[in-house]
């Protein structure tokens, strides 16, 4: 392998540090609630309302200049996007207390009819109220919780119910660190976020079960263990691939950061640190909550147990 990250035959002592790690995690848990109470989130126009301009360009529109030119209109938060052909721009812009839409509409239209540098054709205007927006919030929130629900249905299934509630605490600490940052640093939060948020707790459930098959299987194999050995046995084993996964996640997402522009910065930095957060839940949340249940072992293979003895220094 020309590239190791991880020596073969760590004896990392993770499960001892588990005390620290529930300290440390109930401290950033806590602080997380905590400011979002006090800060709030900055929401974005898709949870605030505003006004939708449905823009058609005769050549292929050129987004960094309509963004650069509405954004000088002094209206606050404006987004755009492309949608079916690559000439139908939607143009978002937050709820202006001094002006009408009619208003926002015609200084959009003259801004882009004087400076821009393609014939621009409006065909659509409409206000989002902020009852659509409460629909929205309150449909990011059911998706997060189905998602979190659907995980604990699987991994129960597929495993045992202690390891579903361990996934699922991990997952919620993943989920609660992710919204603190947000209100820590007052980045945009809008719908890519809550698909951020979605993707975070699929990265962080799949690194979670790779631990947790890997302690199902040592379950059967080292009978007379004791099971804070057994864990950090196992967590050890998966040391290496959870390291070179979240380093390769870690160089696509900074190469996204840097070079894809300010309209997926929120995004990418919500991934970014989900890949943290969730590497740090799925070591040092997830396997050693298992401690707190009861698990059930496999029955015991006698023809395994010599061959399968676990090596001296996890003894």
């Amino acid at each position: 392998m020309l590239l190791k990250l991880v020596p073969e035959g760590t004896n990392v002592p993770f499960v001892n540090a588990r005390k620290l790690a529930y300290v440390l995690s109930a401290l950033m848990i806590l602080g997380s609630i905590g400011i979002y109470f006090s800060k709030g989130l900055n929401f974005g126009i898709d949870f605030k309302g505003g006004f939708l301009i449905e823009a058609h360009t005769e050549q292929t529109a050129n987004l960094a200049e309509l963004r650069e030119l509405t954004g000088d209109l002094g209206l606050g938060d404006v987004a755009l996007q492309t949608f079916g052909d690559d000439n139908q721009v939607l143009i978002r812009i937050e709820f202006q207390e001094d002006k009408s839409l009619d208003e926002v509409v015609t200084l959009v239209q003259k801004t882009l009819e004087n400076s821009y540098s393609d014939e621009v054709s409006f065909q659509r205007t409409e206000a989002v109220g902020p009852k659509v927006s409460g629909e929205l919030i309150q449909s990011g929130i059911m998706s997060v919780l189905l998602a979190v629900g659907a995980v604990l249905f699987y991994i129960w299934i597929r495993f045992e119910w202690q390891f579903g509630l361990g996934a699922v605490i991990a997952l919620v600490h993943d989920v609660i660190l992710t919204i603190g940052m947000f209100s820590i640093t007052q980045l945009e939060f809008n719908l890519s976020i809550i698909a951020a948020i979605l993707t975070i707790v699929g990265y962080s459930l799949n690194d979670t079960v790779v631990v947790y098959d890997r302690i199902r299987e040592n379950l059967g194999k080292y009978r007379k263990k004791e099971m804070p050995d057994l864990i950090n046995y196992s967590l050890n084993e998966t040391l290496a691939r959870t390291v070179m996964t979240s380093v390769t996640t870690l160089l696509a997402l900074g190469a996204l950061f840097y070079f894809g522009g300010e309209v997926i910065h929120g995004f990418t930095a919500a991934m970014i640190w989900g890949v943290f957060v969730g590497t740090y839940s799925s070591i040092f949340i997830a396997s050693p909550v298992l401690l707190w249940f009861e698990l059930r072992r496999e029955p015991e293979d006698k023809n395994n147990n010599a061959k399968n003895s676990v090596p001296e220094q996890f003894r």
